[in-house]
């Protein structure tokens, strides 16, 4: 079985371990402890106000207080690509009242980007809970002669160092997923960085680059007005307007793929108690009709997985993308 096809086998099980997780936690209100929780919760974002992590923690926050008749307040402490607020959450008490809604670029990709992190993904942190999954999208613009992911290469192939694709800045997994496709395509395509995705999607509709990789969310209005082309997705489960849409494997591009998805961490060593009791609030949370509505209206799956199945592709994923970060030759130190 190759890399592909058992990461897809593994993504399968998980899925159906998630959802009995999630029907079984559905029937059940979170066990109430005699010690736990007796004050308000914090789940630091390690990104700024507005952004995609800070949406996801805000929207899980709300819901958790409800059910757990306690507040849950988000804080932003961002910096350094999401290192800053996740390595000081590893050093934060372990009694499950600091928590951090982390990202699969900041505990799978930035270890093996820059030389410290400030904390280890693996032992520094017990998985609490998967809450999303969403594939990149790669897009360019309705008019352009690209109708495919390959015309777009093949354009590449014709001028070597002209043809350019647009990122939300460098070291992102966009910047390694446009790596990963110029080594696999065999083509030399031209890295164009931004801050952040809504200058590089002006520019990508000004003709200033060629095709830009980012999250669905991001993408979403311009592709729903008709003014962007999608040309792949990072793996198969996109929904909604994205949903059918052609995966990289099925352009051609077998081997490479990438989950950009959200979850709930606790620093190690908290109590296997409470991080189960969060678990299953989580899990109940997940069920929530404006849950689902608000993260499926951001191009992304919600997941509400258990601690064990949310461990095991934190696993997956870290050994994973230190393979493709070595492929690629990215970094930013």
């Amino acid at each position: 079985m190759n890399k592909l096809n058992l990461q897809h086998a593994c993504k399968t099980a998980a899925a159906l371990a998630c959802l009995a997780w999630g029907m079984n936690a559905h029937a059940q209100a979170p066990a109430p402890l005699a010690d736990y929780p007796k004050q308000a919760i914090t789940v630091v974002s390690p990104f700024p106000p507005g952004g995609g992590n800070d949406g996801v923690a805000r929207l899980i926050a709300q819901e958790l207080g409800a059910l757990i008749g306690q507040s849950v307040v988000v804080e932003n402490r961002s910096g350094a690509g999401g290192n800053v607020g996740t390595s000081q959450v590893s050093r934060a008490k372990p009694d499950g009242y600091t928590l951090v809604m982390s990202q699969t670029s900041v505990m799978a990709v930035n270890p093996r980007l820059y030389k410290n992190v400030g904390f280890d993904p693996l032992k520094d942190f017990v998985p609490i809970s998967q809450i999303t999954s969403a594939p990149l999208v790669l897009v360019a613009r309705s008019e352009s002669a690209y109708k495919s992911l390959g015309d777009y290469l093949d354009a590449a192939r014709k001028q070597p160092g002209v043809i350019t694709y647009a990122t939300p800045g460098n070291g992102t997994m966009s910047h390694l997923m446009g790596a990963l496709l110029s080594q696999k395509a065999n083509v030399k395509l031209v890295h164009v960085p931004y801050r952040g995705a809504a200058p590089a999607i002006t520019d990508l509709m000004g003709g200033t680059v060629d095709m830009l990789i980012t999250s669905p969310a991001s993408a979403e209005p311009m592709v729903a007005a008709g003014k962007l082309r999608i040309l792949a997705l990072s793996h198969e489960n996109g929904i909604g307007i994205f949903k059918g849409a052609p995966t990289l494997g099925q352009s051609g591009m077998d081997g490479i793929t990438a989950d950009d998805w959200y979850g709930l961490f606790a620093p190690a060593g908290t109590p296997p108690e409470r991080v189960a009791y969060l678990a299953q609030a989580v899990a109940q949370a997940m069920k929530s009709p404006n849950v689902i509505a608000k993260i499926q209206a951001g191009g992304s799956q919600p997941v509400g997985s258990a601690p064990d199945a949310f461990g095991k592709r934190l696993q997956q994923d870290t050994a994973y993308w230190a393979d493709m970060v070595k492929v690629a030759g990215v970094s930013v130190d």
